[in-house]
């Protein structure tokens, strides 16, 4: 049982990071909209809703940095942030595939992961909340940059060249994901070992 002095000094959960959280999470269906509108046509509407993704998931580290700098990391935050990350790079992903831009299985592989470890760490909440690891941040970059390059219609100024890094930062984070999320469930069985131990 919490002592009065703990109950006091807890970070609400509705704190000034939680709530930049859920505004990415709002942010999502605006972005999804903007870039399917026009069938992802490389106008001012496809470089808007690059753009937004970009300020989205920037957001991701601005609520980070309050949150442990102001003391007010609270588990709800914990479980909401790579939700929120989830929602905007996989619908980016899934839009992209839609517009044949990117593979169907490249989107199929990271939404299989995401979303597993994201329910796995649901089920984990009997006993601890799992934090995002290094690994997992890693990912998120990786994948928030390679999106990124992606929606950004680069080859219109820079010529089809761009599709090549496209293609390998895109790569990298799709490695970065399946090896996070093997690590996510190695470190998971080891502490349950511990645990049982």
């Amino acid at each position: 049982m919490a002592t009065p002095h703990e109950s006091v000094t807890r970070p609400s959960n509705w704190n000034v990071p939680n709530l930049i959280t859920v505004v990415r999470i709002l942010l999502a269906p605006v972005f999804i909209w903007m870039l399917l509108a026009d069938n992802g046509a490389h106008d001012a509407l496809r470089w808007a809703a690059a753009v937004l993704f970009i300020i989205a998931i920037a957001t991701d580290g601005i609520d980070g940095m309050i949150a442990r700098r102001h003391n007010l990391v609270t588990d709800l935050g914990k479980i909401l942030d790579p939700i929120a990350d989830k929602i905007l790079t996989g619908g980016a992903l899934v839009c992209l595939s839609i517009l044949d831009e990117l593979p169907w299985w490249v989107t199929i592989v990271i939404l299989l992961r995401e979303i597993g470890i994201t329910v796995f760490r649901f089920v984990m909440l009997r006993d601890r909340v799992i934090p995002a690891s290094r690994g997992g941040k890693l990912k998120t970059i990786a994948q928030s940059v390679a999106i990124a390059l992606a929606l950004l219609p680069f080859q219109l100024v820079f010529g089809d060249w761009v599709d090549w890094v496209n293609t390998a930062t895109m790569t990298i984070a799709l490695v970065l994901t399946v090896a996070s999320g093997l690590d996510y469930l190695v470190s998971a069985w080891r502490l349950r070992k511990h645990d049982v131990a």
